[in-house]
């Protein structure tokens, strides 16, 4: 029985040859801000509140100008088709099912048109700039013409980081057999049987793309790899700003100074990320960030938490520090790995599950209504300061002037 979303892992562990699911688990150097990235959740405690009608709970939220019915968004993750046979679609048909966003990554395996034809969710696309503009706005083109309602730009991939495990497991796209993976490997045959109804196995927004001298899965991975932009700047934001008439997100802000630049180029929403662990290692937990960038945008601009949940509990903490929602990766992956779409909406009802149980103990009912007076800090140094206020007791969180969701 799958009652956690460590539970899912496990199962998505068993079912999975190593070297795909390290590369799932994947971080970059030595995993520190991986690893802080759950860590540092403990050190947000909870302040209950007792007598408290909460025989309704609510955790609805507004974003980006739509009423959401979780406050879960389906993070873009690269290549999930190599999890289960169509693992984006089945990703986005369970997000419809939950009332969630998905967000499809440019590295998928299915493509802009297949998942927007597959699924009614509300649909964002994740996208990097790369050398070639025009690639890019064909990119944007085919995303708007598809219906997606919001561009997420990822911003902290000048380079690739260094993802250690991948390079010592020899993950390539298409995954290649190794003398040191083919045994693994043939003890997961479900896996490689399922994979083999998967209609292709490479970047699937990529295989007809006219640049192409090899439109084979190896020539698409070069041509992708040799595509990544370390030049991309502000600029680039503007013009994006001029060809995309939806929303506008950045993902990967992580300091104070961008969180206001974004916000002076009338970019929507911030995704405050660390990129999972995957880029520069020994960044700080995205949790202990999100305050800074909350207070920085001032309303002006919507916060969207990403790194490190695995708990309901975990995205109320984001949502009382200032997030308006949470995205997830590794959680959504473990269940497409476990049972595929039915595995995918099993993620998405424990985490909401465990979000009503959350708030009822809490005795806050509503999750819009959450404030930093919800919490207390187990005393970080580096957030010392915010635990003065004479009015919330001793280790409470300043509540910010109008609370954590002007609207």
């Amino acid at each position: 029985m799958n009652v956690s979303i460590e539970d899912l892992r496990q199962r998505a562990r068993r079912r999975l040859p190593r070297t795909v699911f390290d590369y799932v688990e994947g971080a970059s150097d030595d995993g520190f801000t991986a690893d802080a990235n759950r860590r540092s959740f403990e050190r947000y405690l909870f302040r209950a509140r007792s007598l408290v009608d909460v025989s309704v709970i609510d955790h609805s939220v507004s974003l980006l100008g739509e009423r959401l019915a979780t406050p879960i968004i389906l993070g873009p993750t690269g290549l999930a088709g190599l999890l289960a046979p169509r693992g984006e679609e089945l990703a986005a048909r369970a997000a419809a099912s939950r009332g969630a966003v998905f967000t499809l990554s440019t590295m998928s395996i299915g493509t802009i048109e297949e998942v927007a034809a597959a699924s009614s969710a509300p649909l964002w696309f994740q996208l990097y700039v790369w050398k070639d503009r025009g690639v890019t706005r064909a990119l944007v083109d085919r995303a708007k013409a598809a219906g997606y309602r919001a561009l997420c730009l990822t911003v902290d991939v000048p380079v690739m980081g260094n993802r250690e495990q991948d390079r010592r497991n020899g993950f390539t796209v298409p995954p290649r057999l190794h003398f040191s993976n083919v045994m693994d490997v043939l003890r997961h045959l479900g896996w490689v049987l399922r994979m083999t109804s998967s209609p292709r196995a490479t970047f699937g927004n990529f295989v007809d793309h006219p640049a192409l001298t090899q439109a084979n899965a190896v020539g698409v991975a070069r041509f992708t790899n040799s595509q990544f932009d370390p030049a991309v700047t502000w600029k680039d934001v503007e013009w994006l700003r001029s060809i995309w008439p939806g929303p506008l997100v950045l993902k990967g802000i992580s300091c104070a100074e961008d969180a206001r630049k974004a916000v002076s180029h009338g970019v929507e929403a911030l995704v405050v990320s660390n990129h999972g662990g995957r880029q520069l290692d020994f960044l700080p937990a995205a949790i202990d960030v999100l305050p800074e960038v909350v207070d920085a945008v001032e309303g002006r601009s919507e916060v969207i938490l990403d790194g490190g949940i695995r708990r309901g509990s975990d995205i109320v903490k984001a949502v009382a520090l200032g997030a308006r929602a949470c995205m997830v990766g590794r959680p959504f992956l473990y269940g497409l790995a476990a049972k595929g779409q039915a595995g995918v909406e099993q993620a998405l009802d424990i985490l909401t599950s465990e979000v009503d149980r959350t708030l009822a103990l809490l005795g806050r009912p509503q999750l819009s209504e959450l404030d930093r007076s919800a919490l207390r800090l187990d005393a970080p140094a580096s957030l010392e300061r915010a635990t003065t206020s004479p009015h919330l007791g001793p280790h409470a969180l300043p509540r910010r002037a109008g609370g954590a969701h002007e609207s």
